[in-house]
């Protein structure tokens, strides 16, 4: 196993069924549900120094889905162009979010995982089973799907574990 597969596996071990499409659901849902539960001032949260706020975590999922759906359209269409990877921390020095309410974030998230849903569940298994290159490493259309699940459970495992217990 390859330390990007190594890497990948860790988000893809969180997916709790092998129905990772209705996971998809699920999670955007509980990702909902969590937010909408947050005032304005919660949001602004970091449990500590140089770590996100709640809100830049919202932004990054959004960003992280964006990328990942854009990668599986490319290989999807049998575009074999290596993509570049992105650096997740110069894209959160990068948000500026003071002029962007959670509601409207909450908002862009859920609008974001229906259209999501909605393009890989019309994928069959061959498209599902195409790869390209992303970021120097090979992966399939379904990888990328279900790491889009596993890296949203991996922000909620975050979330309930380092940042709810301070604002309990």
């Amino acid at each position: 196993m390859t330390q990007f597969q190594k890497y990948i596996q860790r988000y893809l071990d969180l997916i709790p069924t092998d129905n990772w499409l209705e996971e998809m659901k699920i999670c955007g849902v509980q990702t909902i549900e969590l937010y909408k539960e947050l005032s304005e001032e919660q949001a602004g949260f970091a449990y500590a120094q140089g770590k996100w706020s709640l809100k830049i975590l919202l932004q990054h999922l959004i960003d992280a889905e964006r990328i990942f759906v854009y990668r599986a359209l490319r290989f999807s269409r049998n575009d074999d162009t290596e993509l570049a990877g992105w650096d997740e921390e110069e894209y959160a020095k990068n948000y500026f979010l003071e002029d962007t309410s959670l509601k409207s974030l909450i908002e862009e998230f859920d609008y974001l995982r229906k259209s999501t849903i909605h393009f890989f569940k019309h994928l069959n298994e061959d498209i599902l089973a195409r790869a390209g290159v992303a970021n120097q490493n090979e992966i399939s259309v379904e990888t990328i799907g279900k790491l889009i699940v596993g890296h949203n459970l991996h922000h909620l495992n975050i979330i309930n574990e380092r940042y709810l217990p301070y604002l309990k």
